[in-house]
């Protein structure tokens, strides 16, 4: 599932960026690839609580310190791309203010 998820979030992410750079309202595509990428990580959590109930102590040996790493990366990653059109249109809108003013 968490698979599932984690593809829905990584599209989001780029249709976010899509619709951003070709001047659409990406505010809902930006929504969706956080909130998918939360639910990817709740999934995760939910399939290491099933083999910690199970006790496969060496899938959790093999698999947590690997996806701990990658998903804290991929966590940044989504973070940083899905809000990056909101800081660019920011700072294009103050740029454009400052020379409004001039």
């Amino acid at each position: 599932m968490w698979i599932i998820l984690g593809l829905i979030a990584i599209a989001a992410t780029v249709l976010n960026l899509f619709f951003y750079f070709s001047g659409k309202d990406h505010t809902l595509a930006m929504a969706l690839g956080l909130s998918f990428t939360a639910l990817t990580l709740c999934a995760e959590y939910s399939l290491v609580s099933q083999w910690v109930k199970a006790g496969d102590w060496s899938a959790l040996e093999d698999v947590v310190p690997t996806m701990e790493r990658a998903l804290w990366v991929l966590v940044i990653v989504s973070i940083l791309l899905n809000t990056a059109p909101l800081l660019i249109g920011r700072k294009n809108q103050k740029y454009v203010k400052k020379i409004d003013k001039e």
